[in-house]
């Protein structure tokens, strides 16, 4: 056994060092990983060059990233947080549902397809983003386009042989 009593620190440890002036000052965007999933391939699209200047920086500077490349996160971080601004002014109520139903879902996309749906459709419509998964196979619907989602607790169905098929053994097992 320990001869000494356990101690938690209760207090938050802030560090009031100022940055230097040569990086800018930058709004954190104060969402949580819900709204932040659900608007991220549109983040994705419409941020890539700041992402990409970001890892470009961070694999030029190994070890020292973090502090090299503040400038880079800043530019990142402002860049999310317009896009994440402009859908909420643009498809609140999309968004909102969308999100929403990632909190409710174990943030599992495909448990939220339609909502999903709505809100591509208004993004793409209002602020000309469109989702696009990387490195999807030529000639192969992409996941997020499927009328069927294998796992989703409410499964959608399309009009495939499959589909057809469980449609007819659900309608034999209601008979």
């Amino acid at each position: 056994m320990a001869a000494r009593k356990p101690m938690f620190s209760q207090t938050n440890l802030v560090d009031t060092t100022p940055l230097p002036a040569s990086i800018p000052a930058v709004t954190e965007i104060g969402s949580s990983s819900a709204p932040l999933l659900s608007a991220s391939f549109f983040i994705g699209a419409r941020c890539r060059p700041y992402n990409d200047d970001f890892m470009q920086c961070k694999t030029n500077n190994p070890g020292r990233g973090e502090v090299e490349c503040l400038k880079e996160g800043r530019r990142v971080t402002r860049c999310a947080r317009s896009v994440v601004e402009d859908i909420n002014k643009s498809c609140l109520d999309q968004f909102r549902k969308h999100w929403t139903c990632l909190d409710n879902n174990n943030q599992q996309l495909w448990q939220c397809r339609p909502a999903e749906w709505k809100l591509n459709k208004c993004v793409f419509e209002k602020l000309q983003l469109e989702k696009v998964i990387p490195d999807t196979p030529e000639g192969e619907i992409p996941v997020h386009l499927r009328k069927r989602q294998m796992y989703a607790h409410q499964r959608l169905l399309g009009n495939g042989p499959a589909d057809l098929d469980l449609i007819k053994k659900e309608g034999n097992a209601k008979s």
